[in-house]
């Protein structure tokens, strides 16, 4: 029989070791990380049955790490969160995560949690989400809709593609060229503004109910990068 393999992704040293303890006696193969800036490299290395993740974390926060660990991860992930908002539990269930427990733990419950969620089947391969969040900031694909703190944000077609593309590649500096590939589906010859000017346009649209000019960075001689904590 297929021993699971579960990563857990806490900090608290106390609760890593009660999960490690208790899910191993259960027979399950553990892997433990403490640095939220750790945890999709383990995840797409070790490809887990399940992920137990925690949402408060150094580094890099859960809902992040759920988001992009999503890209390239087909198992289960089960948030584990201090916090009774649901907002917090209906935007993780929406950018990924298959369930949540709150704290404090109740082992037996969780383990009941985990197993019903490894008797799932498997998830498809999944297409690009079509709504991405960022702390305040919402943007929903299908409809080309950008929220800021529940504000709408009057973008054309071509300034909410962009943003979008950014955001789906957040944290990445994304080059001029991509870019414009991407966009207008032509090669960057050096000199089009185009890229530029629309970047100007979002910034300025979004700066009218926030202070963006760490959301948007402009890299020097490399591209742009969206920055997925400035929201």
């Amino acid at each position: 029989m297929k021993t699971s393999k579960i990563l857990i992704v806490e900090d608290d040293e106390r609760l890593q070791k009660m999960l490690r303890d208790y899910f191993t006696a259960q027979g399950f193969n553990i892997t433990v990380v403490g640095d939220g800036s750790k945890a999709v490299d383990a995840i797409y290395e070790l490809q887990p049955d399940i992920v137990l993740l925690d949402l408060m974390l150094p580094g890099v926060d859960g809902l992040t790490i759920c988001r992009q660990a999503r890209k390239n991860f087909q198992g289960k992930i089960l948030i584990l969160t201090a916090s009774d908002d649901d907002f917090d539990h209906v935007v993780g269930l929406e950018i990924g995560a298959d369930d949540y427990v709150t704290k404090p733990i109740k082992p037996r419950v969780l383990l009941a949690r985990v197993r019903s969620l490894l008797r799932r089947p498997a998830l498809p391969q999944q297409t690009e989400s079509e709504t991405l969040y960022f702390g305040k900031l919402k943007l929903e694909r299908k409809y080309k809709h950008c929220e800021f703190d529940r504000k709408l944000i009057h973008l054309t077609e071509s300034e909410f593609d962009l943003l979008w593309l950014l955001a789906t590649r957040a944290d990445e500096v994304v080059s001029r060229d991509e870019l414009t590939k991407a966009l207008r589906g032509i090669e960057y010859d050096g000199v089009d503004r185009t890229i530029d000017n629309r970047i100007v346009r979002v910034r300025k649209l979004l700066s009218h109910v926030q202070d963006v000019s760490k959301g948007i960075q402009t890299v020097r001689g490399k591209g742009y990068l969206f920055d997925s904590h400035a929201w």
